[in-house]
């Protein structure tokens, strides 16, 4: 960061007298470290993955990996043994030794469990190589591994050249929902459809053009598909009807946080699925909308910054089983560079709580030099601070535990960060 003359001797004059003075320390960042697992780097080619990750009902951690122009795999760790396990090849499931762009290069989707204990996933496109056309890409699969038996299973291709970003199952009803991805801009094209589970038939509810869809369920079962544009897509299976509803943040129509065309909205449901949490990627603010009210709109509510008066970028949010609410947080104006926060909010506070700028408590959880001494290969975005703490700022998942702990998922190196529960009060 470049200081202006008079900010610069400002800042000198803070240095001298706070320290020299006074005999002061200068201020040291209070760290929230977790415990470091490296995912295994065969299942990577550029150490990332996205969204997807989510813990399932045997207490296991079930992140998506991400191979450019190879596969895709479902990895399951185990915090009791922290064991990692490849437990899902997506080609394999469903037959295929596709390379380059016509690979099921990505498991993006935020993973969801279903009430049998499966989770459910989807595969997505990877990025076009020189001489390689978009037409390449047959389609993303609908899967679903359970843990129980250890069998995966696929659902066939939702939409031709269009990759999964959402699937979220109602096996109640017998079917999920399913959002699509073109993975075109400035618009991305993203059917809102529906799966039936048993016959693997899906029906089309048209193109919501909202890039990096989220489906949730209410309570009452009707689903939820954001609009471009700032609406609602509601899907009631009572009524076999589908809505496009209008949203209100304290009482107005929503700025253009909701409306803008590069909209990338986290949003999850409480547990009892009557309240809709939100946050868009690059404002900083958390939001809640009531899915318990009457009538064609939304109403919803700002509930306070994440970081106060910072410039963020939010990628990860989450609503744990006790209604927290969780985002892994970058902070772009931190003086060392950017940033990582774990933040939280639970129902009936004021604001956000920041529960710190994250480090890692085993820095020697992984090599980040190969024998001769060399950076490895997309390595790159954990650095380490002048105390000698080793921080990540790239977080791409967040994950809230039954036992009250979280998991934050950060790239390059693909690492999973666990916060047990003691930390995160």
């Amino acid at each position: 960061m470049k200081l202006t003359p008079i900010f610069a001797a400002l800042t000198g004059l803070c240095l001298i007298f706070g320290s020299e003075a006074w005999g002061a320390e200068p201020e040291k960042p209070n760290w929230l470290l977790g415990r470091a697992y490296k995912i295994p780097s065969q299942y990577t080619n550029q150490e990332s993955g996205y969204f997807s990750i989510v813990e399932g009902h045997n207490g296991r951690v079930y992140v998506g990996a991400a191979k450019y122009g190879v596969d895709a795999y479902l990895i399951e760790f185990d915090p009791k043994t922290a064991a990692m396990t490849m437990v899902m090849d997506v080609h394999k499931v469903i037959g295929s030794d596709a390379k380059g762009f016509a690979a099921q290069a990505k498991l993006h989707t935020r993973n969801n469990v279903g009430a049998s204990g499966k989770i459910y996933l989807g595969s997505k496109q990877g990025y076009p190589e020189k001489g390689e056309k978009r037409s390449d890409y047959p389609g993303g699969y609908v899967l679903t591994y359970d843990p129980a038996t250890g069998k995966s299973e696929h659902f066939g291709i939702a939409r031709p050249q269009h990759g999964i970003i959402s699937v979220m199952p109602d096996e109640a009803r017998g079917v999920a929902y399913v959002s699509t991805c073109s993975d075109e801009r400035p618009v991305d094209h993203t059917h809102f459809m529906i799966l039936d589970l048993k016959t693997k038939k899906y029906r089309d509810f048209g193109d919501m053009e909202h890039m990096y869809a989220f489906i949730v369920l209410d309570h009452l079962g009707r689903a939820y598909h954001p609009v471009r544009g700032g609406k609602v897509a509601r899907y009631d299976p009572k009524a076999d009807q589908l809505d496009k509803l209008d949203i209100t943040v304290d009482g107005a129509a929503p700025d253009k946080t909701f409306t803008k065309d590069e909209c990338i909205l986290n949003w999850e449901t409480s547990p009892d699925r009557k309240t809709l949490y939100a946050v868009e990627m690059s404002t900083n603010t958390l939001y809640s909308f009531d899915l318990t009210a009457e009538g064609k709109t939304i109403p919803g509510k700002k509930l306070g910054e994440l970081l106060p008066s910072k410039k963020t970028d939010c990628r990860a949010m989450c609503v744990g089983p006790d209604g927290r609410v969780w985002a892994a947080v970058t902070d772009h104006a931190a003086p060392g560079g950017v940033l990582l926060h774990l933040v939280g909010w639970r129902p009936g506070d004021k604001a956000p709580r920041d529960f710190g700028p994250v480090g890692v408590a085993n820095p020697d959880f992984t090599k980040f030099t190969d024998d001769n001494d060399k950076p490895l290969p997309w390595h790159h975005t954990m650095r380490k601070e002048k105390d000698g703490t080793l921080t990540p700022w790239v977080p791409m998942g967040v994950c809230a535990s039954r036992d009250g702990g979280v998991y934050v998922m950060t790239i390059a190196p693909f690492t999973l960060l666990k916060f047990d529960a003691d930390k995160v009060k």
